[in-house]
């Protein structure tokens, strides 16, 4: 748990010192650094829409396969 959460915030850091450098001068960087937060504006209005629009969402059902094959 502490891994993954010392991995997170170093992402985080390393996504924010990028974009620093980004806004500082090395405009190739703009293009790809946008990416990721187009994305998450997009799934987050989907999810906003499907939540005003009332659509709730289904847990998954995981079916086990039966086994045609005897144990014994």
């Amino acid at each position: 748990m502490k891994f993954t959460k010392a991995v997170a915030i170093f992402v985080v850091v390393l996504y924010v010192f990028l974009w620093i450098l980004a806004l500082n001068g090395v405009s190739s960087l703009i293009g790809p650094l946008a990416v990721p937060l187009i994305l998450v504006a997009l799934v987050a209005l989907l999810v906003w829409l499907q939540r005003f629009i009332g659509i709730t969402p289904k847990s998954p059902r995981f079916v086990e396969p039966k086994d045609d094959k005897d144990p014994q």
